[in-house]
């Protein structure tokens, strides 16, 4: 029988998606599970995007540019100078989801055995995408006490090598939520140049900031063009995650040519999820205010639930809508998998993310969980309310 290649079988599997059966199985007893585990949100897609396709009268579904729409490029541009971020047109290429973005950025500026460092805990496809590059994740860990702050540079600085090509960060961050200040941009930016690096960020999350803290993005700082690459998103933003679309973003025009390479091999990205995507620009700022408002509740709600039980710990997110739990528990895979097999409380039962799969480090956050707070307030209160007795009922 033929042999399975060595880069598939040393893909990870996703840390989140692992535990589908069993939510499966849970839900055919007839119980309701509550989905803590991923960032679907339950907001509705802008009206306005969903009209585009509705309305769109199309007779033959062409190939867009393998850039995106020329339209699409144009009105991207000005939503980022909006947000007073120098971008033009021709530093923008749209790609299907900011997955395929990433995966461009690294295809772009690595070779086969090249490193990346990034801060952990981080998005469980980083090491996905990395291993599909052929390239090896180096992770400097951030820790639960600091909330996830940026750790210190000098221990970005101990781990750089020969082999060392970039440093890429989530902001806000997925799974922590953390936001970095301009302080420490400021700081990486600074050792990118110092070591001469590529600075890849994903900033997916932009809109979604609290209690008064802003998004400093790479592309803001001055003297960074030729080492910063952003990676962008419709899925949160508009809560389109089905449209698949993104987009790679950077100053430096060798970068966008060579991604332009893996672009135009791709042929081109949808042509009605771009439609939708382009038309979602037009979303009223009073969408997100909202959405903003109902996030911040929620993450409130979140937080002082969890800090009234016994042994939590939880890290407070200033951006994204993701924190990480500690649990007063040993294995945070084998206490997912026990809620969702052998327990609930009258039928009902949460479903987590074990953090264990936002690290690369070994044995690392193995009594941490990364809860999504995607749901209505009152589910919630549900959803703690639960995983308390179960707690309870586990530990004993």
């Amino acid at each position: 029988m033929p042999k399975i290649s060595q880069k598939g079988t040393s893909m990870p599997e996703s840390p989140i998606r692992k535990l589908v059966p069993y939510a499966e199985i849970a839900k055919k007893k007839g119980h309701k599970v509550y989905h803590l585990n991923i960032g679907q949100p339950d907001i509705k897609t802008p009206d306005v995007a969903l009209n585009a396709v509705k309305n769109a009268n199309i007779e033959i579904l062409e190939y867009s540019h393998s850039a995106g729409f020329d339209s699409y490029r144009e009105k991207l541009s000005a939503y980022y100078k909006n947000q007073n971020l120098p971008i033009n047109k021709e530093d923008i290429i749209i790609t299907t989801g900011g997955s395929e973005a990433l995966l461009f950025a690294l295809g772009s500026t690595m070779d086969v055995n090249d490193e990346i460092i990034i801060p952990e805990p981080f998005y469980a496809n980083y090491n996905g995408f990395s291993v599909a590059s052929g390239v090896k994740v180096v992770p400097v860990i951030s820790n639960i006490d600091s909330g996830f702050a940026l750790p210190p540079i000098e221990d970005f600085e101990k781990l750089i090598t020969s082999k060392t090509k970039a440093i890429l960060i989530c902001n806000p961050g997925n799974p922590t939520g953390y936001l970095y200040s301009q302080d420490e941009i400021n700081q990486l930016a600074a050792i990118v140049k110092k070591h001469d690096l590529f600075l890849i960020a994903d900033e997916v999350y932009r809109e979604f900031t609290y209690d008064g803290f802003k998004h400093h993005s790479i592309m803001n700082v001055s003297g960074l063009e030729n080492y910063a690459i952003m990676i962008d998103s419709v899925s949160k933003r508009f809560s389109m995650c089905g449209a698949r679309i993104g987009c790679i973003v950077s100053k430096n025009k060798e970068v966008m040519a060579t991604a332009m390479k893996f672009a135009q091999a791709r042929l081109s990205p949808p042509t009605y999820a771009q439609i939708a995507s382009e038309a979602a620009l037009e979303t009223p700022q009073s969408y997100f205010d909202e959405v903003i408002t109902e996030y911040k509740e929620r993450r409130d709600i979140l937080v002082n639930e969890l800090n009234k039980i016994d042994g939590v710990k939880v890290a407070v997110p200033k951006g994204a809508f993701y924190c990480i739990a500690k649990l007063p528990i040993k294995n945070a895979n084998d206490f997912a998998q026990w809620l969702l097999e052998k327990f609930d409380l009258n039928g009902e039962t949460v479903m987590v993310a074990p953090a264990a799969g936002f690290y690369s480090s070994p044995n690392v956050g193995l009594d941490e969980v990364r809860i999504a707070y995607v749901l209505k307030k009152e589910d919630l209160i549900k959803s703690v309310e639960i995983l308390r007795e179960a707690l309870n009922v586990y530990n004993k």
